[in-house]
C-alpha cells in the first residue's frame, strides 16, 4: 500500500482513508475541514509556518509546560468552574482582519474552545473553553502552532505587555531619529553644493553611511507600515499603511540607485525624517489612547454597592471598600462582585454574564464561587478571598454576549471615507508624477513622495474615538457611566424618553410606610422581614429597613416572581408578599403604593408606602419636554396618576399596571414608529425593555444595580442632569462634524501644495502627524469646554 503524509497535521496513511481535496491528501474530514476553512479566507500562509502545521511547532514544544500547574492556572484565569473556564490572553501578533478572524474562530480548530474574542486596539483574545477537553496549556499550544503566540506573564500580562510594546515603539524611534540627524548632518555640504577637496574626496564614502544608517530604518523601524499593507492588500483592502510604505519604498529605491550609479546623494535624509515623524505621530495616539483607557477602567468606576456583614450588622458598602475576608450578603437577583466561598446558604447561579450560559449552577456552603455571578434564589452569605478588580468589572459590563447592535454612524462614515481616500490618493500621486516627470522630471519623486504622506486620513480616523473617548471620561467623572463611545452617539439621536416610576422618579431614600390591615404577630413579622431579606427590588429594601425586627438566619424556601413579588415558605407556613395581582386583590384606586401581604391562602393586608419623588423632577421635566417625547411606564396601579399630572409636564403619557413584557412591547411599538427611545429603569424589573430600547440607563442609588442589558449607569445624585448630559451628547457629534471639516481642508490645502511641487518630503512628513495632533487637541478642548458646563 502507497503511504501519504496528510496535508494539514503530517500524519501519515494508507491511501485506504485518503480523502483527496484541491490536489492535497488529508487523512480525515477533520484535517480537510480545517484546510477549507483557511482555504477559503485565503490563510493558507498558515502551511508555511511548520512542514508538519498540524502539529505542535518544534520551537514552541514544551515552551507553555508551565501551565499544567494549577496554581500558576488559577492566577491567571478570570473565572473557572466544573465545566467552563474563562482566559484573556495578550497577543502582540494581532495586525489586521484576517488575524481578528482566525483568532474568533478558533473553535472550528479545536472544538474544546466555546467561543473567543478580540479586543483589537489590546491585542486580546477572550477565550472560553471546556476544561474536561483541554486545559490552558491546549490554548496556548494551538495559538502557537498558528503563529499568534501569547504573551503570559504571571505579574501583570498587560501592564507589562503594554510596557513591552511602549519600549519597542520608543526603540524604533530612536533608531529613525539617530539616523535622520546624522544623515542630514552628513548631507549638509551637498544641500550647497560646498566644492571643497576633502568633501568631494569622501562624498562617496559618506553616501553609503547614509545608506547604512537607512537600512535599518526601512526593515525595522519602518517595518510595521510594509506588514499592515501587504496584509490589508492579501485580503484586498487599501488601507491607509498602502500610500505610506509606497511613499518610503519609493524614496528608498530611488535614493539607492542614485547613489548606485552616482547620480546623486538621494533623499535618505527625507526618508528617514518620514519615518521618524511618523513613528513620533503614532507614540503621540497611543500615549493618548491609554491615558484614555486609564480613566476609562480606573477612575470611573461603577456606583455599586453590596451588603457587608460586620459584627452581625449589616452595612452598605461600595464594592471598592470590600477586604479580602469580608462576609458580604448576596440577595436574589443580585450580582456577586467578588470571588469568595459561601459561609451560609445554597445558591444558584447565572453565570451568563461572564459565560453566556444561562442555565443555573448550583452551589453549596464552602463552595468557591467566582464575580460575575447571579445570584437567583435567596440569600446568601460568602466570605471574600479577593479585593475587587473594577477593570474587571468594565470587561465584564462589555462582555460582547451582551452587547446590543448598535449603529456606529462616524465609524461607518470614516471607513468609507478612509478606503476611498486612500484610492484618491493613489490616483493623485500617479497623475501628478507624470505630469511633472514631462515637465521637470527631478521634481516627479519629491510630488509623488509629499502626495502620498500629506495626504492622510488619519486625522479623520481619530476625531470620533477621540471625542466620544474623552465625553466618556468627563461623564464618568460626574457619574454619569457610559458602556462605550457608541451610546454616545445613540444618545444624540433619541427622542423619546421613557421612565419607570418605583425607584427611578421616587427616591428610596425618604419614605413614609404604614401598615393597614390584621394585627400581625411578632413572629410574622420576623417571617416577613425573613424574607424581604432576600429580595433587592427598591420596595423591599424599603421595607426591610423599616421593620424593626431582626430577620431569622435559617434557610427557607424562597421565590422571586419578576414583577409581581417574593414568596417563601417558613415554618411550613406559605407567605406571599408583593402586587395586589400576587395575592389575588382587585386593584384599588387609591393614590398608593403598596405592598400586600397573603399568609397560607389568607389575606392580611398592606403595607402603603408614601411616595417622594426625587428633588427637581417637576424641572427635569419641564425642560425635556421642549425636546423630547416623555413617558412613564409604571408597574405600580394607576393611584398616583393625579399627583403625577401635577408634577409632570402635561405631554408626558402615563401607562400604569405594565408588566416587564409589556414595558418591552410598548418600546418595540415605539421603534416601529421611527422613535428612537431613551429607557430608564431600576436595572432589576426593567431588564427587557432596557435591552430592547435604543439607549438603556439604569438608575443606581445605593443598591447592588449591574445589568448587561444596559448601556450606561447614572447615579441617583446626578439625575437632575439627564437633560444636560443629552444636550452635551449631540454637542459631541457636532464637534466631530467640525473636525472632519478641520481635517478636510487640511487635507485639501496640503494636497495643493505637493501636487504644485511646492512641498518637500520632510515637511509632508512633519505635517503629517502634526495634522492628527491638531485634530486630537481640537477635539479635546472643545470637549473639555463643553464638559465644563457638568460643573455648574
Amino acid at each position: 500500500m502507497n503511504k501519504h503524509s496528510c496535508f494539514h497535521c503530517g500524519i501519515e496513511h494508507t491511501n485506504k482513508v485518503t480523502i483527496a481535496f484541491a490536489d492535497k491528501n488529508f487523512c480525515c474530514n477533520g484535517c480537510k475541514t480545517v484546510f477549507e476553512i483557511f482555504n477559503e479566507s485565503e490563510l493558507t500562509d498558515y502551511y508555511s509556518i511548520e512542514k508538519t502545521p498540524g502539529k505542535i511547532p518544534e520551537a514552541i514544544q514544551g515552551k507553555y509546560d508551565y501551565l499544567t500547574n494549577e496554581s500558576i492556572v488559577e492566577k491567571l484565569l478570570e473565572f473557572q468552574d466544573d465545566e467552563l473556564a474563562i482566559v484573556t490572553l495578550h497577543i502582540p501578533y494581532i495586525h489586521c482582519s484576517s488575524c481578528i478572524w482566525i483568532l474568533e474562530n478558533l473553535n472550528r480548530l479545536l472544538p474544546a474552545v466555546s467561543s473567543s474574542t478580540v479586543n483589537f486596539p489590546k491585542k486580546t483574545a477572550r477565550i472560553i473553553y471546556k476544561k474536561s477537553e483541554t486545559d490552558l496549556k491546549g490554548i496556548a499550544e494551538l495559538l502557537g502552532s498558528i503563529g499568534y503566540d501569547p504573551y503570559i506573564s504571571l505579574e501583570s500580562i498587560e501592564s507589562n505587555t503594554d510596557k513591552k510594546l511602549h519600549r519597542e515603539l520608543l526603540y524604533k524611534i530612536a533608531v529613525a531619529g539617530f539616523a535622520f540627524g546624522n544623515s542630514m548632518l552628513m548631507a549638509f555640504p551637498e544641500y550647497f553644493e560646498v566644492d571643497e577637496f576633502w568633501l568631494n574626496q569622501y562624498k562617496t564614502f559618506f553616501r553609503w553611511l547614509i545608506f547604512a544608517f537607512s537600512v535599518p530604518v526601512v526593515f525595522y523601524a519602518g517595518r510595521d507600515y510594509f506588514v499592515s499593507a501587504f496584509k490589508g492588500l492579501r485580503k484586498g483592502l487599501l488601507n491607509i499603511d498602502v500610500p505610506i510604505s509606497l511613499g518610503i519604498s519609493v524614496l528608498f529605491i530611488r535614493s539607492t540607485i542614485e547613489i548606485i550609479f552616482d547620480l546623486g546623494q538621494g533623499y535618505f535624509d527625507s526618508m528617514n525624517g518620514l519615518v521618524f515623524f511618523l513613528l513620533l505621530g503614532k507614540f503621540f495616539q497611543q500615549r493618548t489612547y491609554n491615558f484614555l483607557s486609564f480613566e476609562r477602567d480606573y477612575k470611573s468606576y461603577f456606583p455599586i454597592a453590596v451588603t457587608r456583614v460586620k459584627n452581625k450588622i449589616e452595612e452598605v458598602v461600595q464594592i471598592i471598600d470590600i477586604e479580602k475576608g469580608d462576609r458580604l450578603l448576596i440577595r436574589s437577583q443580585e450580582l456577586i462582585p467578588i470571588d469568595g466561598i459561601i459561609i451560609k446558604g445554597n445558591a444558584s447561579i447565572d453565570y451568563s454574564f461572564v459565560t453566556g450560559e444561562s442555565t443555573p449552577v448550583a452551589k453549596e456552603s464552602g463552595d468557591k464561587i467566582y464575580a460575575g455571578g447571579k445570584q437567583l434564589n435567596g440569600v446568601i452569605e460568602i466570605e471574600a478571598f479577593k479585593t475587587v478588580s473594577q477593570s474587571y468589572l468594565t470587561q465584564l459590563w462589555s462582555n460582547d454576549v451582551f452587547n446590543k447592535k448598535k449603529n456606529e454612524h462616524f465609524k461607518g462614515i470614516t471607513d468609507k471615507i478612509s478606503k476611498n481616500f486612500t484610492i484618491a490618493v493613489l490616483l493623485i500621486a500617479a497623475i501628478s508624477g507624470a505630469y511633472w516627470f514631462t515637465i521637470e522630471s527631478y521634481k516627479a519623486i519629491n510630488v509623488i513622495t509629499a502626495v502620498l504622506i500629506i495626504a492622510c486620513p488619519c486625522a479623520l480616523a481619530l476625531s470620533a474615538p477621540f471625542t466620544l473617548g474623552n465625553m466618556l471620561r468627563i461623564f464618568g467623572r460626574h457619574k454619569f457611566y457610559l458602556k462605550n463611545a457608541t451610546v454616545i452617539e445613540n444618545l444624540a439621536d433619541i427622542n423619546h424618553l421613557i421612565f419607570d416610576k418605583t425607584g427611578t422618579i421616587t427616591s428610596t431614600d425618604k419614605h413614609t410606610i404604614n401598615f393597614e390591615g390584621d394585627e400581625l404577630t411578632t413572629e410574622e413579622f420576623i417571617n416577613i422581614k425573613s424574607l424581604l431579606r432576600n429580595s433587592n427590588h427598591p420596595l423591599s429594601r424599603m421595607l426591610y429597613d423599616f421593620l424593626p425586627q431582626e430577620p431569622i438566619t435559617t434557610s427557607f424556601e424562597f421565590n422571586e416572581i419578576i414583577g409581581k413579588g417574593i414568596e417563601g415558605i417558613i415554618n411550613e407556613h406559605l407567605y406571599k408578599l408583593g402586587s395586589a395581582s400576587l395575592v389575588n386583590k382587585a386593584n384599588t384606586m387609591l393614590n398608593e403604593t403598596a405592598i400586600h401581604i397573603e399568609i397560607d391562602g389568607n389575606y392580611r393586608g398592606k403595607f402603603i408606602f408614601k411616595n417622594n419623588y426625587r428633588k427637581g423632577t417637576k424641572e427635569l421635566f419641564n425642560k425635556l419636554q421642549q425636546s423630547f417625547k416623555l413617558s412613564i411606564l409604571s408597574g405600580d396601579n394607576d393611584g398616583e396618576k393625579e399627583t403625577l399630572s401635577t408634577l409632570l409636564s402635561n405631554k408626558t403619557e402615563l401607562h400604569f399596571n405594565q408588566k416587564p413584557e409589556d414595558k418591552l412591547d410598548h418600546i418595540k411599538n415605539l421603534q416601529e414608529n421611527k422613535d428612537k427611545v431613551l429607557m430608564l429603569g431600576d436595572g432589576l424589573n426593567d431588564a427587557g425593555a432596557l435591552a430592547q430600547s435604543n439607549v438603556g440607563i439604569a438608575i443606581s442609588e445605593n443598591i447592588n444595580v449591574f445589568s448587561p442589558a444596559c448601556d450606561g449607569i447614572i447615579d441617583a445624585s446626578v439625575f437632575e442632569k439627564i437633560p444636560l448630559f443629552l444636550k452635551l451628547a449631540k454637542q459631541s457629534i457636532t464637534v466631530i462634524k467640525f473636525s472632519f471639516i478641520f481635517s478636510f481642508v487640511y487635507n485639501i490645502i496640503g494636497l495643493y501644495f505637493a501636487v504644485t511641487g511646492q512641498l518637500s518630503p520632510i515637511i509632508a512628513a512633519i505635517l503629517m502627524p502634526l495634522s492628527s495632533i491638531s485634530i486630537v487637541t481640537f477635539v479635546t478642548i472643545c470637549t473639555n469646554y463643553i464638559g465644563q458646563k457638568l460643573k455648574a
